[in-house]
């Protein structure tokens, strides 16, 4: 769906790979934390312009058909005990990692929504539209060391569109993913099948099949210092508790992570994982993110909510071993 004129006037590729890989088709970005510390800079709380679906098909639909609603298990039970290997792999439907979408649904939308847009078409002109998970992988890089990526930029009408390119290093380490990483892939999407319902006040129910074609997304405006921000990003459910029902605000993440028994598995919690939680959070506005955790046979045995302005806290209280660890 990416225009032809936007292909065409493809301008950049911008690439941020680990200190031991080196590019010379394209420019690279430094990644030393120091180069990027100051003061926090502006950043627009994102409000959600509308959101669209894709059913089991991969099939685009400009609704909220697909949302899902936050039913978690009651707090005086004993524990969610939530056996998150139940119909793995005969009940699970994975996308094709194959199919390279790009920006498509995202571009969808937006030509169906271009003249609805506040400001008129015109404030796409200066603006950046992209994937939050394209905007996750910039804000994380100054501490991150393992994972690369490669971006497309592309300048079309004065907009700046952002695509994810698969990298080779990425590609092979995706090919070559063992059993035990897919099923650790399954058991989060099957955790989200425990604690959501299909309508506000229902219960959830883990008997059907785990597709991971199906997601519900919301598209929101934001804006970073100077630059408008258009983006879109997968949402996992929404609480019809909340105190809002203003969405970003009412939309939890659904996060599941193994079992910590010590100091050092939780400051290696805190540095890694918490950082990407928090990222993913923020950037949408989404307040919450509800973790749980599994012991070694894959059954969730407690549930832990982290309030996403609240993550960073747990970095200062470990100095020094966390002190400035992001």
């Amino acid at each position: 769906m990416e225009p032809r004129e936007t292909k065409r006037k493809a301008e950049n590729i911008e690439v941020a790979e680990p200190r031991h890989k080196s590019l010379h088709s394209a420019p690279s970005l430094p990644t030393e934390p120091a180069l990027y510390s100051g003061p926090f800079p502006f950043y627009r709380r994102p409000s959600e312009l509308g959101c669209f679906s894709l059913d089991a098909q991969r099939q685009y639909h400009g609704d909220d058909r697909a949302l899902r609603y936050y039913s978690p298990p009651p707090t005086n039970s004993l524990g969610p005990d939530f056996d998150l290997r139940d119909g793995y792999p005969d009940r699970y439907q994975p996308r094709d990692e194959e199919l390279r979408e790009g920006l498509d649904h995202l571009l969808r939308w937006l030509l169906e929504h271009r003249g609805q847009l506040e400001g008129g078409p015109r404030w796409l002109a200066g603006a950046v539209v992209t994937w939050r998970g394209h905007l996750t992988k910039l804000l994380t890089t100054p501490y991150e060391r393992q994972e690369g990526w490669q971006l497309a930029a592309s300048r079309f009408q004065g907009t700046l569109y952002l695509s994810e390119v698969e990298t080779p290093a990425a590609r092979a380490q995706r090919l070559a993913r063992p059993p035990l990483l897919r099923e650790l892939t399954y058991m989060g999407y099957k955790f989200e099948q425990y604690m959501c319902a299909d309508k506000p006040g229902g219960s959830p129910d883990p008997s059907g099949e785990v597709n991971t074609n199906v997601a519900f997304c919301s598209v929101l405006r934001s804006r970073l210092g100077n630059h408008p921000l258009l983006f879109s990003g997968e949402v996992d459910c929404t609480d019809p508790q909340a105190p809002s029902t203003q969405p970003p605000t009412c939309y939890v993440e659904l996060k599941t992570s193994k079992e910590m028994h010590s100091p050092a598995q939780w400051r290696s919690f805190y540095r890694h994982k918490l950082l990407k939680w928090w990222a993913q959070s923020f950037l949408p506005g989404v307040p919450n993110v509800v973790a749980g955790f599994r012991n070694p046979e894959g059954f969730i045995c407690s549930l832990k909510t982290f309030p996403t302005m609240e993550m960073f806290e747990h970095v200062r209280a470990c100095p020094p071993l966390l002190l400035g660890a992001w």
